[in-house]
């Protein structure tokens, strides 16, 4: 017998439920949340077994999802670390290698080894700091920004097309639903 939303899914189709993909959407984020909170089911701090399923489940579409959104931006060969470190000047704007390191949680040699394929990429540019001449600041150029637009747009693109094609307007109000009780358990 299956386990976990695997044994709920089986349980759902004996019964003559269908599954529908929006509810495997909310179940994996609700997991997302769930494990990014350190909440389990072993604690007893999910709540209840269907609560725990349901959380496994959102967690794995989640994941699944995040993936293939990836899989539609640009491709390239950056390491999540010189992602990382392009993200973090996109939302917080210019910062030393220093302090991107720390931010990062990365040791400064490993930063600086980032930050200069970044430079040899185009994608980050340095400047010296006015205030302690031996420091550089490092921003995003207008070619990385003009990059990280356009894969968000293609990320964009590719959602909307995929919702459109695969789910029924029933669905996409379903959906809909869905994304407002998911900004429900987020929200502070």
């Amino acid at each position: 017998m299956p386990r976990g939303p695997q044994r709920a899914a089986a349980d759902a189709a004996r019964a003559g439920q269908p599954c529908s993909q929006t509810a495997k959407l909310i179940f994996a984020v609700y997991l997302h949340i769930c494990y990014a909170t350190g909440m389990n089911a072993a604690s007893g701090r999910a709540g209840s077994a269907r609560a725990s399923a349901l959380a496994e489940e959102l967690r794995l579409l989640i994941g699944k999802l995040k993936r293939r959104l990836r899989e539609q931006g640009e491709r390239d060969d950056l390491s999540p670390s010189q992602v990382a470190v392009l993200l973090r000047l996109e939302r917080h704007g210019p910062a030393t290698v220093s302090s991107l390191a720390r931010s990062e949680g990365m040791r400064p040699q490993s930063m600086s080894s980032a930050i200069a394929a970044l430079e040899a990429a185009g994608l980050v540019r340095g400047a010296p700091d006015p205030q302690d001449g031996r420091q550089t600041i490092m921003s995003l150029t207008d070619a990385c920004r003009e990059r990280l637009r356009a894969s968000r747009a293609a990320r964009q693109d590719w959602l909307s097309r995929t919702i459109t094609a695969q789910l029924s307007p029933k669905e996409q109000d379903e959906l809909a639903a869905a994304v407002g009780l998911l900004k429900r358990l987020i929200d502070d």
